[in-house]
């Protein structure tokens, strides 16, 4: 008896060997991937100051970049940068489609290095077939021994510069030549590495089609008049070959010769002829690669190019339009105002916390007095003394420390210090009944320019 086969729900893997093509979008692809992996491999060499240009000191909780120091307690600027880079993603999608996916996510740019490797030592897209489908001999095993070992070393590389954006790259490179990397730098080199030869050597476009949620919810930032790489199926259709002397209209033919060549280039395997798909990267060498063809046969450029659904249905196309307004408007708001935060960023804060045991206390003498805590933190790189001051009610007395120092003594902060200082304020009776608003100021002794302020609640009888 002949048991059958259950069905499989899922479909094997097919490996994809991409045909290499050439074209202003390609260009513009290679452009991006120098562009991004100068600045990933480069940066972290670069200094600044006397130390490395960008580095996250987390033992020391600094974030150094270029000119700045941030501190724990500057986090909201990093949530108001993710704001950014979330609403940029609405706006270039809602434009043009996926072109993050395309020319600039880290699976892209390093497939596309991992792929160029695998053409130095393999061949081009017919060779590398062949190769796969032929028997193991000593020429396949220097071939795909080479490339592995150019990618390990590549992937090694991308760890170890991963890591030097948190340990000191010259400091690490020290350990890593002396075999005495700690535990944790190990860790995070090893596993980075074997990412980044997991991803752009073995799962490549599996990881877009599969792994990555933008390509499950990217239909909801569509509109009609996004630009999306579209094949023109009315001038297309009926496709079929024909002599580059042939009258396709004698033939009954539309200007699609089905060379196939637009699958042949995709990275991700697919057929644009098909329509819209989510597997698309929007990484256009298709129309490369179709533009090529065009060329070859003397037909107009465009069969395959960069178009909204509208137009393709023969209406107009809106590039500007209320949803762009909206999302370019909040987009340079929220980068105009992002700048113009840290530029007047001053590195010394205050904070202000009243004593919540007691309103208000009256005094032997009538006066009346608040007790405040104040935290002065101190976000520049080298120690300061802060003289303090209060204002904003007659006769105000203020009283700082647990001995009741006077208000113009010395407030020492070490760099990247918080520092606590327990302060009392009287005023004479009867002159501050009810709420009122006082400020409490801090100067730097050494630089007036380091000065912060403060608004606080004076209460009374």
């Amino acid at each position: 008896m002949t048991v059958a086969k259950p069905a499989s729900f899922y479909e094997a893997h097919k490996k994809i060997y991409p045909r290499e093509t050439d074209g202003r979008f390609q260009r513009l692809r290679n452009l991006s991937v120098w562009a991004l992996l100068g600045l990933y491999y480069v940066l972290p060499w670069v200094s600044w100051d006397d130390r490395q240009s960008v580095l996250f000191d987390l033992p020391a909780r600094k974030f150094y970049v270029f000119g700045l120091v941030f501190w724990p307690q500057d986090f909201f600027y990093l949530t108001w940068l993710l704001i950014i880079l979330g609403l940029s993603l609405f706006f270039f999608t809602a434009l043009a489609g996926r072109l993050w996916c395309g020319f600039a996510c880290p699976q892209t740019v390093w497939t596309e290095v991992f792929i160029r490797i695998e053409r130095w030592f393999e061949g081009d897209r017919n060779r590398r077939i062949k190769l796969d489908r032929s028997p193991w001999s000593a020429d396949k095993v220097l071939r795909k021994g080479g490339k592995h070992l150019v990618w390990v070393l590549f992937a090694l590389w991308t760890g170890f510069t991963f890591v030097g954006y948190f340990t000191p790259v010259q400091e690490l490179a020290g350990k890593v030549l002396g075999l005495s990397t700690g535990p944790w730098e190990t860790f995070w080199v090893l596993f980075y590495s074997f990412a980044t030869w997991g991803n752009a050597g073995f799962m490549r476009e599996q990881v877009c089609k599969y792994m990555c949620p933008y390509a499950r919810f990217q239909s909801a930032m569509f509109d009609r008049d996004t630009l999306i790489i579209a094949y023109d199926t009315r001038r297309g259709e009926p496709r079929g070959a024909r002599a580059r002397n042939v009258d396709p209209q004698s033939k009954g033919l539309g200007d699609c010769v089905d060379c196939k060549a637009c699958v042949q280039v995709c990275p991700t395997g697919i057929d644009i002829r098909e329509g819209l798909q989510y597997e698309c990267i929007a990484c256009a060498a298709c129309i490369d690669a179709c533009d090529d063809v065009m060329d070859r046969m003397s037909y107009p450029r465009g069969l395959i190019r960069y178009t909204s659904q509208k137009a393709l249905e023969g209406g107009g196309s809106h590039v500007v339009r209320p949803r762009m307004i909206v999302y370019g408007a909040l987009l340079a708001a929220l980068i105009v105002g992002f700048f113009v935060s840290i530029s007047l960023r001053t590195p010394v804060g205050l904070d202000v916390m009243r004593d919540r045991n007691a309103l208000y206390r009256t005094l032997p003498d009538g006066s009346i007095e608040n007790v405040y805590l104040l935290r002065i933190l101190n976000k520049d790189t080298t120690a300061h003394t802060y003289s303090l001051a209060a204002s904003g009610l007659p006769g105000l007395v203020l009283e700082a420390g647990e001995a009741g120092a006077a208000a113009g003594s010395g407030h020492r902060v070490g760099p990247g210090e918080v520092h606590s200082l327990p302060v009392r304020v009287r005023v004479p009776g009867g002159s501050a009944s009810g709420s009122h608003e006082i400020r409490f100021a801090i100067t730097a002794a050494d630089d007036p320019a380091l000065t912060a302020s403060r608004a606080a609640r004076f209460l009374g009888p």
